[in-house]
């Protein structure tokens, strides 16, 4: 498998302290640089950038069905080793975290077999993250 290297991913916010309880307190990300206008996070090695914008974030997001769950377009995630992605996903239903699609295997018996959720940040960010029995299954087709 080719290296991988870290993300980027700039987003909208409303409010850098909502954003920065909700990453680092839900998401267990580290602040990294910040500014009056935005804040960097680590985010499992990659690099969030919440951007404040005036007015409201929150909309109603397209949703589409893949593998018969309902499916926020757009969104960003993570694929987690298997231990990390259960450690994440035990903690979230410990705090009673609001889901899209609560932690489930999907893609059952085919070579995209993974278990993943799906959660939306307090801007309506779609985050998913996911979790496959090895490596090599990430880009395996049938």
């Amino acid at each position: 498998m080719k290296r991988i290297s870290p993300f980027h991913y700039a987003f909208p916010v409303t409010n850098l302290d909502l954003a920065r309880d909700f990453y680092v307190n839900t998401m267990q990300a580290e602040e990294a640089r910040s500014h009056d206008r935005w804040v960097d996070f680590d985010f499992f090695g990659h690099q969030l950038s919440a951007h404040l914008v005036e007015g409201e974030t929150k909309q109603s997001l397209p949703l589409t069905i893949v593998d018969g769950d309902h499916i926020p377009i757009p969104h960003f995630g993570l694929v987690l080793p298997k231990t990390a992605w259960v450690q994440l996903s035990d903690r979230l239903l410990k705090s009673n975290t609001e889901f899209i699609l609560e932690p489930k295997l999907r893609f059952v018996d085919t070579p995209g077999e993974q278990w993943s959720m799906f959660l939306y940040d307090p801007f309506m960010n779609g985050i998913e993250f996911k979790s496959f029995e090895s490596d090599e299954m990430l880009f395996k087709s049938s």
